[in-house]
């Protein structure tokens, strides 16, 4: 299964409440912090949501 490294790059603080909740959702927090998650179409609908405070990389397993 593919996964997906999620980096936050901008701060929540001024976003709305909802922005907030999903980037908490992601297992995020603060910017420059990096979570792990499998590539499912829940967290792909995360991402979208908040992709403007985000940066995606997939990684490919061997």
């Amino acid at each position: 299964m593919k996964k997906l490294k999620i980096t936050q790059i901008r701060s929540i603080i001024d976003r709305p409440e909802r922005q907030k909740r999903t980037i908490k959702a992601l297992g995020l927090g603060r910017p420059n912090y990096v979570v792990i998650h499998n590539d499912t179409p829940q967290i792909r609908g995360m991402i979208r949501k908040v992709s403007h405070l985000v940066k995606v990389e997939e990684i490919v397993e061997e």
